[in-house]
């Protein structure tokens, strides 16, 4: 009987094995670049024990408020807090859940009422394996 050969790809366990790997775009990449937004200080505050970014999307779109939201006294931190708030209360209702869909309510423009807007938190291993919360729309992964 031959010898085996262990160091034959095709007998790994790893999917991926014999494939040269192009690139990596990790967390840190994303946060650096701005692809995400670090809201950990907030979030411990709030409660939460993992460190916890937003999406690009969901900052610009909804938490930092326009120069007309600010003077009617909107805030980013306002307006963060209120999402790690909802999303507090969704995590309570859905704790098994790695990926929870939630809505929450912003001010879009003064004097209009508020909106419901749909966002998707997910929690999951980050660059060194430990887990990290991730605030972003439904659309995007």
């Amino acid at each position: 009987m031959p010898a085996h050969d262990s160091s034959d790809p095709s007998d790994s366990l790893d999917p991926f094995a014999g494939f040269e790997l192009v690139s990596v775009y990790s967390r840190a990449d994303a946060l650096r670049d701005g692809v995400l937004r670090d809201i950990t200080s907030l979030a411990k505050e709030a409660g939460f024990s993992v460190p916890t970014a937003v999406t690009e999307a969901v900052y610009h779109n909804y938490l930092d408020p326009s120069p007309e939201l600010l003077a009617a006294g909107q805030s980013l931190t306002g307006r963060t807090w209120d999402v790690l708030q909802v999303l507090l209360f969704a995590i309570a209702v859905n704790p098994d859940r790695s990926c929870i869909l939630f809505k929450v309510l912003f001010v879009l423009s003064p004097g209009s009422p508020p909106v419901p807007i749909e966002l998707k938190a997910i929690i999951g291993p980050g660059d060194d394996a430990r887990p990290v919360l991730t605030i972003l729309l439904p659309s995007e992964d």
